[in-house]
């Protein structure tokens, strides 16, 4: 009796192992290997008064992530100083540049390292800072709000209900502005999974998004929001489906605090960087707890209708 090889093949892989016959996951490419310099090369164009060098003394390197167009996701970790301590130092996570056409919110990242981390505030810090969460849509042709896929990072991530939610406040309350793609699925971006990844591992107490052209401050999650920082103002903007605010500071109780900048072009005067910078540093100093802390938090998810 003879087999057909279709009945040969089914036969001889009913017999391999459960493990070789399931299908692979998909496995992101290694991302170039580019020297600080050639990143800051790439980079700086795009970066308002940020120069070569100031972007190379940063200390920014390759995270072993990439961007969905295989651009290097970079970062810094910047450790507490002193060694001896009764608990962890207070953890947090600062990140820019995730809408790619908000040229200062990674710029400013840049600025406030080169003032440096100093004083006894920023160095008691233990810091993980990512200054370009969005390569992509910062250095397209015409610097572009979304990624390389046409999707808005900051709705692309898993708030509860995101699949229904998600495409419906796309569709009807933003009409369908392709500024705003929140994707077609959550954490569906190498960028905002790399986000993600990197607050699991780090699990920071507080974030600091940076942002642009709005002039305000945002806030959501636990811990009393600050008044200013510098020229800015606490001004509420509102809670959206898949937004790094409402994930991190509602559902995950890690307090958000979103500065948006005045100008997405055009840098503040370097005496306002400064003064955002130390107002940012004395409110964590005061109102931030760390997340391992016994005492108990709750969340504060006040905001009024805006689309940004």
């Amino acid at each position: 009796m003879r087999f057909s090889s279709a009945i040969l093949v089914v036969a001889l892989v009913g017999c391999l192992p459960f493990a070789t016959v399931q299908a692979a996951k998909p496995v992101e490419p290694k991302p170039a290997a580019l020297k600080p310099a050639e990143l800051c090369e790439r980079l700086i164009p795009r970066m308002p008064t940020v120069t070569q060098s100031m972007c190379v003394e940063s200390g920014f390197v390759a995270s072993g992530r990439q961007s969905l167009q295989g651009f290097p996701l970079i970062s810094k970790d910047v450790h507490a100083a002193g060694k001896k301590r009764k608990q962890r130092p207070l953890r947090v996570l600062m990140m820019g540049g995730i809408h790619g056409d908000e040229l200062t919110s990674a710029a400013i990242v840049y600025r406030w390292l080169e003032e440096g981390m100093t004083g006894p505030i920023a160095q008691s810090i233990e810091w993980r800072i990512m200054p370009v969460v969005n390569p992509d849509g910062l250095l397209a042709k015409k610097a572009s709000r979304v990624n390389a896929n046409g999707v808005d990072l900051n709705r692309n991530f898993p708030t509860p209900g995101w699949e229904s939610e998600a495409p419906a406040y796309w569709k009807t309350r933003t009409r369908a502005d392709p500024r705003r793609f929140p994707g077609n699925a959550p954490l569906s971006e190498p960028e905002s999974r790399w986000v993600e990844d990197e607050m699991r591992a780090f699990k920071p107490d507080v974030i600091i998004s940076i942002h642009a052209p709005y002039g305000v401050l945002d806030f959501d999650g636990p811990a009393q929001p600050p008044r200013k920082f510098g020229r800015l103002l606490l001004n509420r903007v509102g809670i959206y489906p898949g937004s790094l605010g409402n994930y991190s500071g509602v559902h995950k109780n890690v307090p958000v605090i979103t500065i948006e900048l005045p100008n997405a072009q055009k840098m503040p005067p370097r005496a306002e960087v400064r003064r955002i910078w130390v107002d940012m540093l004395r409110w964590i100093n005061e109102n931030v707890e760390r997340q391992d802390a016994p005492a108990a938090r709750t969340v504060d998810a006040a905001g009024k209708a805006a689309v940004r």
